[in-house]
């Protein structure tokens, strides 16, 4: 991984040399969509994993620079070559040590898609409280923080962001992601590079610990009965057979989900075409171990029927 501002993190080799000009780019432009190189920019909250998520994508043999200004996006783009020997998939760092150039990522963003430059912007999150404990881990303060709290610095960060978070084709919250949760999260993201179509997470949640930061739609399974008050169901969880069928039994439960399934198959389709292929669907109870979890698997084998590809993530399961 190479650092923009001249030092190397990941390997001996000097930092690229941007050429003069980008005739690759009219290249580019007349190859078929799927066959042009692609840009995937990362950037989110400082503390999130955007080092982490750069050296697994390094390691899934992407070219990756850190730190890069966002006015060098444009140029960098002509190293993209199609053929053997050229760099084909690009990843970018961008976050708030760029400073004064962070404001004109907007604008570079657009500059990029008028060029028919394939990019996506993968963007990292986590709760505030999660934030402030990982910088008191390592002791360092808040790039934004300067003389103020480390929460002024997290706010004026969010403030900074917010525009782009808009943007984001997909969003990973890694408040309650090991390493190894979001390395395998940015693994998915890139193994489905080449797939068309809507890719779908359904998250079963538990209100008492917060909403899902990445939610795009969010259901409420507390109006079925709770299988917490029954004995001999209390120590399982939504996964296992007696919790599945007596909370799919629960009166509204099954009409529920296939009204469910029929609101949601007009909307879909307009992600696609807004070019956000990555929806998240979070449904939740109270401690995100009973109906929500059966709820989550019956939706997502819904959507599966219909011809969808969905999978499920259990955020709060195993939590006391």
């Amino acid at each position: 991984m190479i650092d923009a501002q001249g030092d190397a993190t990941g390997h001996d080799e000097a930092p690229p040399t941007v050429p003069a000009g980008i005739p690759l780019l009219e290249q580019q432009t007349t190859m078929p969509a799927g066959e042009r190189p692609e840009v995937i920019i990362v950037t989110g909250m400082s503390g999130a994993g955007r080092t982490r998520a750069a050296a697994v994508l390094e390691d899934l043999d992407w070219y990756v620079v850190d730190n890069l200004p966002p006015r060098m996006l444009l140029p960098l783009a002509g190293m993209l070559a199609p053929g053997d020997g050229g760099v084909k998939r690009l990843a970018v760092v961008l976050d708030v040590r760029s400073r004064e150039f962070f404001s004109d990522l907007m604008e570079v963003l657009d500059d990029l898609r008028s060029q028919r430059i394939d990019y996506r912007i993968v963007f990292l999150d986590a709760s505030d409280e999660t934030l402030v404990r990982r910088f008191e881990q390592v002791r360092r303060p808040h790039p934004l923080q300067g003389d103020g709290r480390m929460l002024d610095g997290l706010q004026r960060e969010r403030a900074l962001l917010e525009h782009v978070r808009d943007r984001a084709d997909v969003t990973i919250d890694t408040s309650n992601l090991s390493v190894h949760d979001l390395a395998r999260a940015v693994r998915d993201v890139v193994a489905a590079e080449n797939e068309k179509g809507l890719r779908l997470t359904v998250v079963s949640f538990g209100f008492k610990y917060g909403l899902p930061l990445d939610a795009d739609h969010v259901v409420d399974a507390r109006f079925l009965s709770n299988p917490y008050w029954v004995t001999e169901l209390r120590h399982l969880t939504g996964k296992d057979e007696p919790v599945r069928d007596y909370v799919l039994g629960l009166p509204g439960a099954r009409p529920f989900l296939e009204r469910y399934l029929d609101a949601l198959e007009p909307i879909l389709p307009g992600y696609v075409q807004e070019q956000k292929p990555y929806v998240t669907i979070a449904i939740g109870c109270t401690g995100g171990k009973h109906r929500s979890v059966a709820l989550t698997e019956a939706l997502a084998a819904g959507l599966r029927e219909r011809g969808y590809g969905a999978t499920t993530i259990h955020r709060d399961l195993g939590r006391e």
